[in-house]
């Protein structure tokens, strides 16, 4: 059988930003229970995680039209019209809107907490010495805490994924590889046609140096000093 004619709807920052984030908070929980010893690979997953979720949030923004919240960001009666419908859309529905922000929210809040916690033994963040250690330590409850809805969160996500593929027979994983879906669920008018690639860029590469900038300016602390 012939396939399908496709036409792009997720465009490739999107597309890589997705998949370095399952890397990079893979990595994540890896080196952290791999022990102390790879706390600087940890660290260093962790500013990758930040400038990734930061970035997404930009694009959000500036990005292509179905990278944009005002896109996919619907009110409570769409999302209860889709419950009891659920046409298939050319970008998120408006229920996969919700998963979406709360993903990028606890992303957020998890790498950012990261930056001042310590492990009570030897190891902390690069802005511990910026704040109280008590603070510190209230910080990283909540990095640890929130490390669990964040698991919570993406198990929901995979299964509602594994749903939509193997039960309602929607191809999202190849979508957010190639970028596209078959003509029938993208009309002409809300395809893309480019991924501004250096917009993405330039973004990027803002971002990053603006954290390499305020983490070498952080002062040099450890737990020992306290």
């Amino acid at each position: 059988m012939p396939h399908a004619a496709t036409r792009l709807v997720w465009d490739l920052p999107v597309r890589i930003t997705h998949w370095l984030l399952v890397a990079g908070v893979a990595g994540c929980w890896a080196t952290h229970y791999a022990g102390v010893e790879w706390f600087q690979w940890h660290r260093w997953l962790g500013y990758a995680v930040l400038v990734l979720v930061a970035f997404r949030i930009v694009w959000g923004f500036v990005g292509t039209r179905h990278a944009r919240f005002t896109n996919f960001l619907r009110g409570p009666r769409a999302i209860v019209d889709y419950l009891r419908s659920g046409p298939e859309t050319a970008g998120h529905n408006p229920l996969g809107a919700l998963g979406v922000v709360a993903m990028l929210g606890l992303l957020a809040s998890q790498a950012a907490t990261g930056l001042f916690a310590n492990d009570e033994i030897m190891n902390a963040g690069p802005f511990y010495g910026w704040i109280p250690p008590a603070l510190s330590n209230r910080l990283t409850s909540l990095h640890r805490a929130n490390s669990d809805w964040l698991l919570v969160l993406i198990a929901l996500h995979v299964f509602a994924v594994g749903w939509y593929v193997f039960v309602r027979r929607r191809a999202l994983v190849r979508a957010m590889l190639t970028g596209s879906k078959d003509e029938g669920v993208v009309p002409v008018a809300e395809a893309i046609t480019g991924s501004r690639l250096p917009l993405a860029l330039a973004i990027v590469t803002l971002l990053a140096g603006t954290l390499a900038l305020v983490v070498s300016a952080a002062p040099e602390a450890t737990i020992a000093l306290y």
